[in-house]
């Protein structure tokens, strides 16, 4: 199955075009290329997070971390290897590109490359307007009290309206 119809989404849904670009991204990934570099993501709390991939055998210079639009992209570019001369090459020093889809408020607050294990803090930053919050209910009789007042003032208002009208 490569493909899912997102038409129903569209019709009964506004501002979920980054979902649907999302799923699609994801489901049209080529798979080849989604095993290297090996990464684990770890939930260090509610609102932090660490994503760890094995870089063995890059220099800090030789890779790259980029946000845009939401997409975290990290990048190694290897210089060629052409002074060495191989009987077996099995560690792989190859060039890659890895993508991580950030969700809304996270940022990410540093990266530290040590023992071959690049890592990258993430940070979610909710602004206080978004957040949740409590509205508190008087329950004060001056609440009730005001309101009867001002229905009686209400209705000898038009009482005293009648009255002129009638003169």
């Amino acid at each position: 199955m490569n493909s899912i119809d997102l038409s129903p989404l569209y019709r009964n849904s506004i501002g979920f075009d980054r979902l649907a670009a999302l799923l699609d991204s994801t489901l049209s990934m080529d798979s080849s290329a989604v095993g290297y570099p090996p990464y684990n993501i770890e939930v260090l709390d509610d609102n932090r997070y660490a994503i760890g991939l094995a870089v063995a055998g890059f220099a800090p210079d030789e890779l790259s971390i980029n946000v845009e639009k939401g997409v975290l992209s990290v990048s190694g570019k290897k210089q060629d290897d052409a002074q060495h001369q191989y009987t077996h090459h099995g560690i792989a020093h190859r060039t890659f590109e890895r993508k991580f889809n950030l969700a809304d408020y996270v940022e990410v607050t540093g990266a530290t490359l040590e023992n071959g294990l690049l890592s990258i803090s993430l940070v979610k930053e909710v602004p206080e307007a978004m957040k949740p919050k409590t509205i508190a209910i008087n329950a004060s009789s001056d609440a009730g009290q005001s309101v009867l007042e001002h229905a009686q003032t209400a209705q000898s208002d038009a009482k005293s309206a009648r009255a002129q009208k009638d003169a």
